[in-house]
């Protein structure tokens, strides 16, 4: 079983970053699907990013597009998302979420992933 252990939020002003890191534990098959959800106040919970464990595949929310990279590293376990050129319209829990393959089709539905991390906070001061 796998399980998801997010770092990496908190406070920060608008046009700065911050990197959220998910160490995945436990026994991942080799094709595992990660991805980033958000949730802001009020809202429904949003893909941000999506990424195959090779690495073959990449996709992003047209919100966060030239703003945030996903990326893994496979020998630390560990999955990244850098945020750069943050604003406040970014402030929401962040969750990272695995799944047994990489939808390339529908990779941006929540319901393909089983495994979610804790959440992690990420406020934008304007």
């Amino acid at each position: 079983q796998v399980q998801l252990v997010e770092s990496g939020g908190g406070l920060v002003q608008a046009g700065e970053s911050l990197r959220l890191s998910c160490a995945v534990s436990g026994r991942p098959p080799s094709n595992i699907a990660i991805a980033w959800f958000r949730q802001a106040p009020g809202k429904e919970r949003e893909f941000v990013a999506g990424i195959n464990w090779s690495a073959a595949f990449e996709n992003y929310a047209d919100s966060v597009k030239g703003r945030f990279t996903i990326s893994r590293d496979s020998a630390k376990n560990t999955a990244f998302l850098q945020m750069n050129n943050l604003g406040p319209e970014d402030t929401a829990d962040y969750y990272c979420a695995a799944g047994a393959g990489y939808s390339v089709t529908y990779y941006y539905r929540a319901a393909l992933y089983d495994c979610w991390g804790q959440g992690n906070q990420v406020t934008v001061a304007s």
